[in-house]
């Protein structure tokens, strides 16, 4: 996402991240394509570090226009999951977006102008087999970036809920390889995404101001699907785990 916004010439991208070099490395990759670019350790669970960040970003370019709260964790259990995995998965997947929320909104809402994209996941509308944690936080993530929208909408706030399926990142593609039923369920339901595929229909989405920004055009289908018969979608997953 950072390389494709770039392409867009923005006045300077902040990459935040709790591995930092990481952070720093996808930073120097923006600013050899010749777009200014910061790299900071963040930890999104703890709301000081995120005002940090948020304050950080303002001091070296201004006001922000566009926050991405990407954050995610998965962890492929159960629901006999330990409560340190319901913990991790509720700070990651559901509350690293409250804290940056708070951090910027009142700041776009003072400027009646400001865009906040949520990545929460198809599993978030579709729901996961095998991954109770996961699939959990991810409904509650959208439901979140919902509330936003119709809450701060009428002052000049843009939101949008990214939800891919499928994505080849490491986050997926070592669950494939080993053939867990959560990670077996999202590749068997639609084809698995390269990022910079899912970057590019982001930054269409974030163009359209789509509320859901679904790069998997299968997952309005399938959640039209699971809307109109919730009986026959729960069936249905019940098979993909027999």
């Amino acid at each position: 996402m950072a390389v494709r916004f770039a392409a867009e010439g923005p006045r300077g991208l902040v990459l935040a991240d709790l591995d930092g070099p990481a952070a720093q490395q996808v930073a120097a990759q923006v600013r050899e394509l010749g777009v200014p670019a910061i790299g900071v350790r963040t930890d999104v669970t703890r709301p000081a570090e995120v005002s940090e960040l948020v304050g950080a970003a303002t001091a070296e370019f201004g006001d922000p226009d566009l926050v991405c709260s990407n954050a995610g964790v998965a962890t492929g259990m159960g629901v006999h999951a330990g409560a340190v995995q319901w913990a991790n998965s509720w700070a990651v997947n559901v509350m690293a977006h409250v804290h940056l929320a708070q951090a910027v909104l009142p700041a776009f809402v003072r400027r009646r102008e400001g865009y906040l994209l949520i990545t929460a996941s198809a599993v978030g509308l579709l729901g996961l087999p095998g991954d109770a944690p996961y699939s959990v936080t991810k409904h509650a993530a959208v439901a979140l970036a919902e509330w936003l929208a119709f809450t701060y909408g009428q002052h000049g706030v843009g939101v949008s809920a990214l939800c891919p399926w499928g994505v080849r990142t490491e986050l997926l593609m070592p669950g494939v390889q080993v053939g867990h039923p959560a990670a077996r369920a999202v590749a068997g339901a639609a084809p698995i995404l390269e990022p910079a595929e899912v970057a590019e229909a982001t930054v269409r989405g974030l163009a359209e101001h789509r509320f859901l920004i679904l790069p998997h055009p299968e997952v309005g289908e399938l959640s039209a699907r699971k809307a109109a018969d919730p009986d026959k979608w729960i069936a249905a997953q019940q098979r993909v785990l027999r």
